[in-house]
């Protein structure tokens, strides 16, 4: 479906084509009992990436760190999760409506989710303009 988009910068008015998605976050859940699932939402290739992940008692392995080379804000919608960063003694509880900016580099593993019913996060994906 198309949709008129309004470009108020513009002396006159330009009606242009919008390609609109939606959805919803906690609908059509995936099974994620036997492993974690990463759903693309929405990308700029090389810029900007939003992912839905549905966890449901994964845990990063033993001994493994994430370290991205993008920053990541996440925000947990449904269950609870706890992160362990690096540079800290203790980890991290995360519950519903707890959000986290994890800047890139910044060496993290998940240490335990909901394992009784499925943990949703919305998590966004950038990466940080070089200053000139």
């Amino acid at each position: 479906m198309l949709q008129g988009c309004l470009l108020p910068e513009k002396s006159l008015e330009v009606t242009v084509r919008c390609d609109i998605r939606s959805g919803n976050l906690l609908a059509n859940l995936p099974d994620a009992q036997q492993a974690e699932v990463f759903q693309v939402l929405l990308e700029q290739p090389g810029s900007m990436q939003i992912e839905r992940i549905v966890s449901r008692g994964q845990v990063t392995p033993e001994g493994v760190w994430y370290d991205q080379e993008r920053d990541e804000w996440v925000l947990l919608l449904t269950g609870g999760a706890e992160l362990q960063l690096a540079d800290e003694g203790a980890a991290r509880r995360l519950e519903p409506g707890d959000w986290l900016h994890l800047p890139a580099h910044c060496r993290h593993r998940v240490v335990w989710t909901a394992p009784e019913q499925e943990t949703v996060w919305l998590a966004v994906h950038w990466k940080q303009e070089k200053e000139a």
